[in-house]
């Protein structure tokens, strides 16, 4: 990996305590970065399409349906916009 690595936003999901999941995946999958936020937070925050991250602060991905999963959904959100797009 190179100092810093570009991830796309993969999932974001909503829990039962105001907590919002992000999950940002690189575009083969295998790695990510998973952010929490308070719903409340995260609406005066702007959540883009894409992120850079520095290497040492990505994730493997152990699943490989997820991987999977993972990978197509970076294909379809970077198809649909550009990185500092906010989605």
């Amino acid at each position: 990996m190179s100092d810093t690595e570009r991830l796309w936003l993969v999932k974001r999901e909503y829990d039962d305590e105001s907590l919002v999941e992000l999950v940002y995946a690189t575009p083969d999958g295998a790695h990510c970065v998973v952010k929490h936020f308070s719903a409340q937070l995260l609406r005066s925050k702007e959540i883009t399409a894409a992120i850079d991250v520095d290497a040492d602060r990505v994730d493997p991905v152990g699943d490989e349906t997820t991987r999977e999963h993972y990978a197509s959904e970076v294909e379809r959100v970077r198809e649909q916009n550009d990185p500092d797009e906010i989605i």
